[in-house]
C-alpha cells in the first residue's frame, strides 16, 4: 500500500486540487484549485502550483518554483529553486483603458514539459513553449522557444549547446551524428537537428 500524501500545516492545498500517494507538499508551498499533482512528488517550500496545472508522478518542484497555469508537466520532471514557468504573451496589470485586468482580459498559455526533463535554478520558461523529453535548462537560462529532446539550452536567450543523455550529463560525441553517454554508455543518434536514443 503507497503512503498517503503528506502535506505540511502551513501549506495552502485547495480542496479541489488532488494530490497524489507519496507526494509531500511542504512549508508554504500552494497547491490551487484544479491542479492534478501526481505520485511521489516533492513540491517543495514556497512553491506555487496554479490551477488547473498537471503534474506527472515523481516530479520534483524546488523550493520557490513557480509552475504558472496551464503547464503540464510530465513524469520525472524536475523544476530548481526558483524556476518560473510563465503563462502570458503580453504581460500587463491594466487594460489599454487603465482598468484592472482580470481572468477575461488576457488568455492563459503554458508551458509543457516533457518526460524527466530538468529545469535549472532561477531559469525562466517563457510561454508558449514545450520542453522536449530528458532535456537540460542550465540555471538562469531564458527560453523563448520550443526546446529538441536531450538537449542542453544555456543562456539569455536560450540556446542550444550540446546534448544530454537520460543521466543529465553532457554527451560524448563520436563521429557520424552518433553520441554516447559517459555514465551509463546509451547511444544517440543525431539527424536533422534531433537526437534520439539508439
Amino acid at each position: 500500500m503507497e503512503p498517503a500524501a503528506r502535506v505540511m500545516a502551513s501549506a495552502d492545498v485547495d480542496d479541489a486540487a488532488s494530490v497524489g500517494a507519496g507526494t509531500t507538499v511542504w512549508h508554504l508551498a500552494q497547491v490551487r484549485e484544479d491542479a492534478v499533482v501526481g505520485s511521489n512528488c516533492i513540491i517543495g517550500r514556497g512553491a506555487y502550483v496554479g490551477p488547473g496545472v498537471r503534474v506527472g508522478d515523481n516530479v520534483k518542484l524546488q523550493n520557490y518554483a513557480l509552475v504558472y497555469e496551464p503547464a503540464v508537466l510530465a513524469d520525472g520532471v524536475f523544476v530548481g529553486p526558483a524556476a518560473v514557468l510563465t503563462n502570458d504573451v503580453y504581460p500587463r496589470a491594466v487594460t489599454p483603458e487603465g482598468k484592472l485586468k482580470t481572468g477575461d482580459d488576457w488568455t492563459a498559455v503554458g508551458v509543457t514539459v516533457g518526460e524527466g526533463a530538468a529545469i535549472g535554478a532561477r531559469a525562466v520558461c517563457v510561454a508558449p513553449v514545450t520542453i522536449g523529453k530528458w532535456a537540460l535548462i542550465a540555471a538562469g537560462a531564458v527560453v523563448t522557444t520550443d526546446v529538441p529532446d536531450f538537449a542542453l539550452i544555456v543562456g539569455v536567450p536560450g540556446r542550444r549547446i550540446g546534448w544530454v543523455g537520460r543521466a543529465g550529463e553532457p554527451l560524448t560525441a563520436l563521429g557520424d551524428g552518433r553520441f554516447s553517454c559517459p555514465r551509463t554508455g546509451e547511444e544517440y543518434v543525431e539527424s536533422a537537428g534531433r537526437l534520439t536514443q539508439g
